[in-house]
């Protein structure tokens, strides 16, 4: 049976799932077969975990796992566990790329010239770039018949228009690319495709996602397309997030370097993996261990995520002229209902009531039946829109 493979890496993990080949037609029709993810890779504590297509747990052999567990060694074990499934036949690869820089706005077959010119974006995105990139060597010595396809993060907010995307900066920088490209286009893609499918007939000229996870942005959309987004040229840029500051002033990273005398890799651990909830609450960044913390300083932190992603909201509904829609996705916007309840109830000027019970319930809507503004909770699913794509681009969908 031929299959789509999706690959999306990181820094300390790799998310795999494989979709049946004849479910591409759509993707209402699309289904996995199985969802996996290696974490606590590159010094981390690593762990596999594999659900098939009903998000059931399935035990599976991949060898035991060591103390401390690689990118290459994880994507080595994935594909000698796809070797050893008797139906199996790749019909393509999708990964998710971050950095699509200024060329690339969709998807693309990939071939040693682009991989090329992806690897030159990895100053745009170091933290990153590199880490989606790694699997496709193995991949394709493996499988040197097999197409790779690349879908960009970047590519959902490349038609915005030149003043959304361009800074106050000398024109000649402008021109080399330094610009806003914003991120986590998949999932805004993703949450854009399936907007009809949820809300009906409800307006939805106007909406913002707010995709909240431990990278965390927000994204105005207008009549289906990207208008606006809170990261810019990196995906530091906004509101706070798990480990990451959020957008700070320019001059306080030169006192840093200046006057604290940090080096720039001390400063970039430190706006990286040192802030955000967990440098405001010194406890943790996972929003689940400070909603569930009696500590003033997880309250604060939490405090200070909520206000923040409400001071975006008010610009990004200025940038579309109003709000029809505001939807909640990822893992702290589909799950964490006391956050969703502070954001709501910030944005009431906005003519947002918030239905508590159905926030509590984690229903689809949660804004009350009279709402100007309606409030949902939509669970995103990026590993899709990289199968759909895929397919597509190999003419297989």
């Amino acid at each position: 049976m031929s299959h789509i493979l999706t690959l999306n890496s990181g820094s300390s993990s790799l998310k795999f799932a494989l979709y049946p080949l004849a479910g591409a037609a759509s993707l209402d029709t699309l289904s996995p077969r199985y969802r996996g993810k290696f974490s606590g890779l590159n010094g981390g504590k690593p762990r596999l975990t594999l659900k098939n297509g009903e998000g059931n747990p399935v035990d599976v052999d991949m060898g035991e796992l060591p103390e401390r567990l690689e990118l290459p060694d994880a994507t080595a074990r994935l594909l000698r566990w796809l070797d050893d499934l008797p139906d199996l036949a790749l019909a393509v690869v999708g990964h998710r790329v971050v950095h699509g820089g200024r060329a690339y706005h969709r998807p693309v077959l990939l071939t040693p010239e682009i991989i090329d010119a992806l690897s030159e974006l990895e100053s745009l995105a170091p933290l990153h770039q590199p880490f989606c990139l790694a699997p496709v060597a193995p991949l394709a010595e493996r499988y040197p018949e097999l197409p790779q396809v690349a879908c960009f993060d970047t590519a959902f907010h490349a038609g915005q228009p030149e003043v959304a995307r361009q800074f106050a900066l000398p024109r000649e920088l402008t021109a080399r690319g330094l610009i806003r490209y914003g991120f986590h286009g998949l999932s805004y893609d993703y949450i854009n495709q399936v907007l009809p499918h949820h809300l009906g007939d409800a307006p939805r000229e106007r909406v913002i996602v707010a995709h909240l996870g431990n990278g965390a942005s927000l994204c105005a959309i207008h009549d289906g397309t990207s208008v606006a987004s809170t990261m810019g040229f990196t995906a530091i840029e906004g509101m706070p997030m798990g480990t990451r500051s959020g957008s700070l002033d320019p001059g306080l990273v030169l006192h840093l370097i200046q006057q604290e005398g940090m080096s720039v890799e001390e400063v970039t651990e430190l706006l990286y993996k040192r802030s955000g909830l967990l440098g405001v609450s010194g406890i943790s960044g996972d929003m689940r261990e400070l909603l569930d913390s009696p500590a003033e300083e997880a309250r604060e932190a939490i405090e200070l995520y909520a206000y923040r992603a409400v001071r975006e909201i008010g610009g990004l509904a200025a940038a579309l002229g109003g709000l029809d829609q505001l939807v909640f996705t990822a893992g702290i916007g589909e799950r964490a209902g006391p956050v969703r309840e502070a954001i709501c109830r910030g944005c009431e000027w906005l003519g947002l009531e918030l239905d508590p019970d159905a926030n509590r319930r984690n229903a689809s809507r949660i804004s009350t039946a009279d709402s100007r503004v309606g409030a949902w909770v939509i669970p995103t699913d990026e590993e899709r829109m990289i199968a759909w794509y895929s397919a597509r681009l190999v003419g297989q969908a």
